[in-house]
């Protein structure tokens, strides 16, 4: 149908006899989709078998929903991606601040004007992205925000207060014909939620006391945190049984999803045309470090530990390694374990802590996960007999120094000069890439220390590893500058 030549309810009517509600044309659409086997929220990672089967249910059943879960689970995402469902453009009579049906208008305006001027009276074509109408719930939302309020100039232009047309439509019934969604419902007031609702049963507002009667067709969606449920705010009974559907969302249950989310959301650093590559195991210890916070006894989890938390902290060790190349010109972009230490700002931020009579600092418990989280991934992709030869260098005397901003090239020399190095490096990148070496040899280092195979101490942001000794005092034969 081509709408730029529909410009009058006439010319609608020479095409199409019904307009379907918001639930009939989402249901619709997504059964086509559902027949013609297309992906459906392709943004949305690690919901294929547990959140998104629900929420087709839900839509096919026309149901009003609410994602309950912590925060970043992607509740917002998941309501953003309903509007999918929606045809691409709807029409609607021009100027109606509600978008009214042509056929069918519910507000005593547009009622007016059709009777009015009948087949002449003229169209607006709305686009799916202006059907979907957000709001975050706060304490101070008022009724006028939602519903709407009397408009002054109105009642000046000698319009009286029971006059449907003298009020100046809210939040909720420009939402009409399409999708209302109001994220972290508890914290709106009760006596606000219950004008929800109305409108969602009984479809009538009020408004200074005054009964209107408006039959908005609205699918409503809501998201609301657990701990928020029951003690920041609540959800009022009446309220909560009009939802149909409630729908739990979770956190990736495996660390590739988690690397997938963070790879789709995080905003590329790198600059000055460098090539870049994070190799595979700096992405496995970011996961893991989130994954290890979400079973820290020291976070809250409660309050949850975001997926925002890797997806930052990923942008953070990349602006980490752009600041080496750019201090020492490296022609490379590749992240190290030094570079780990610069994301400890972007966690901290997200995570809440447990005070259970413990006595730690925000700074040391983020130190502990990333030194969990090395540790983890590097016993996945090496075993201690593996290395020994490296780890029988170190007690032949043999000393490494490692830096945030020691230059890729310098590493290449312990490649030759520590046994076995080389052939470790190389299951993890290419050996003779610099950049790469260097991210890979500082990896095994790490691991081998916190395997308690080496020491390291710190001087000035350098690291030293060192056989592993109960003195720590060793007479180094030989000190490589890695």
């Amino acid at each position: 149908m081509e709408t730029k030549t529909i410009t009058t309810v006439g010319d609608l009517k020479k095409h199409i006899a019904h307009i379907p509600s918001v639930r009939e044309e989402m249901r619709t659409n997504l059964i086509r989709m559902l027949a013609a086997k297309k992906p459906l929220f392709e943004d949305i990672k690690g919901y294929d078998s547990t959140v998104i089967p629900q929420i087709i249910n839900a839509l096919l059943c026309g149901h009003n929903i609410i994602f309950l879960g912590e925060r970043g689970q992607g509740k917002t995402r998941l309501i953003r991606s309903l509007i999918t469902f929606l045809d691409s453009e709807i029409p609607a009579i021009a100027g109606c601040p509600i978008h009214d049906n042509p056929f069918a208008p519910v507000c005593s305006d547009c009622k007016s004007r059709l009777a009015r001027d009948g087949d002449d009276l003229p169209l607006a074509w709305i686009p799916r992205n202006r059907r979907l109408v957000e709001k975050l719930a706060t304490s101070d939302v008022s009724t006028a925000d939602l519903i709407g309020e009397i408009d002054p100039i109105r009642i000046a232009q000698g319009r009286t207060l029971d006059d449907e047309s003298a009020v100046h439509f809210g939040l909720v019934p420009r939402a009409h014909r399409g999708i209302f969604a109001i994220n972290e419902l508890p914290d709106l007031a009760e006596k606000i939620q219950v004008s929800l609702f109305n409108i969602m049963e009984e479809r009538d507002l009020q408004i200074k006391g005054f009964p209107l009667r408006l039959p908005l067709d609205i699918l409503l969606v809501a998201t609301a945190n657990p701990e928020d449920y029951t003690s920041r705010g609540r959800i009022i009974t009446p309220l909560k049984d009009r939802f149909d559907t409630q729908i739990k969302t979770h956190y990736p249950s495996e660390r590739d999803i988690e690397i997938e989310i963070m790879d789709q959301e995080a905003r590329t650093i790198p600059g000055n045309d460098l090539p870049w590559h994070v190799p595979s195991f700096m992405k496995d210890i970011l996961a893991e470090i989130t994954m290890q916070a979400r079973s820290s006894p020291d976070i809250s989890q409660h309050s949850g530990v975001s997926c925002r938390v890797t997806i930052r902290s990923f942008e953070a060790l990349l602006g980490s390694a752009l600041l080496r190349c750019l201090l020492l010109e490296e022609k490379k972009l590749v992240p190290r374990i030094t570079d780990i230490e610069a994301t400890f700002p972007a966690i901290m931020g997200k995570l809440e802590l447990e005070y259970g009579g413990q006595d730690k600092k925000a700074a040391e418990i983020v130190e502990d996960l990333a030194k969990r989280a090395i540790k983890f991934v590097f016993d996945e992709r090496f075993s201690l007999e593996g290395l020994s030869s490296i780890i029988e260098s170190f007690n032949n005397g043999i000393g490494a120094e490692v830096s945030q901003l020691i230059p890729s090239e310098e590493y290449m020399d312990g490649l030759h000069t520590i046994p076995g190095l080389r052939e470790s490096v190389a299951s993890l990148c290419n050996p003779e890439d610099p950049a790469e070496a260097s991210s890979a040899i500082e990896f095994i280092l790490e691991g081998l220390h916190l395997s308690n195979k080496l020491n390291r101490e710190t001087q000035e942001g350098t690291r030293i590893y060192k056989e592993h000794t109960e003195s720590f005092e060793p007479v180094l034969k030989e000190t490589i500058k890695l």
